[in-house]
């Protein structure tokens, strides 16, 4: 009776650590291959006051390794692996249901485009409410800090 259920006790662990060997794999399995000529995480900042598409300026960031030409690539790239979450899109809007507050954080306004953890990236941001405002901090240093004068 004992041998029996430490069998069943064994097995019972046996198929607990199979299953969770292919859960554990499954959320860390990297995304699909990028299309031709795209290697890494690669994204395209736009920052504009609304005097021009880019009159704050426009930069490349490269992750894993950082580079590209942004002001600050690694603390970028270490700002964008903290937040992203297998499974949820970094990069999606405010809801358009959400509850603001009607705060107005200025003219400034992003665009974001390329590459990151194998998905296409195309988003805007903006400073026109609490809710944008919040997002757009959230970002910060990869877009600019948007409480600074100039930034």
């Amino acid at each position: 009776m004992i041998s029996s259920l430490r069998w069943r006790a064994a097995a019972t662990a046996a198929v607990f650590a199979a299953t969770f060997s292919t859960i554990a794999h499954a959320v860390t399995a990297q995304p699909g291959p990028l299309p031709d000529g795209v290697t890494g995480d690669r994204l395209t900042v736009t920052v504009s006051d609304g005097d021009g598409p880019a009159s704050r300026g426009t930069h490349e960031l490269l992750c894993h390794p950082a580079g590209g030409d942004h002001p600050a690539a690694q603390a970028a790239c270490d700002r964008l692996d903290t937040l992203t979450v297998w499974g949820r899109d970094l990069f999606a809007p405010v809801p358009p249901d959400a509850v603001c507050t009607l705060q107005y954080g200025g003219p400034v306004n992003a665009r974001v485009t390329g590459h990151w953890a194998g998905r296409p990236v195309d988003a805007r941001f903006s400073r026109r409410d609490g809710c944008e405002i919040a997002r757009w901090d959230s970002f910060v240093p990869l877009l600019p800090d948007g409480d600074r004068p100039g930034a």
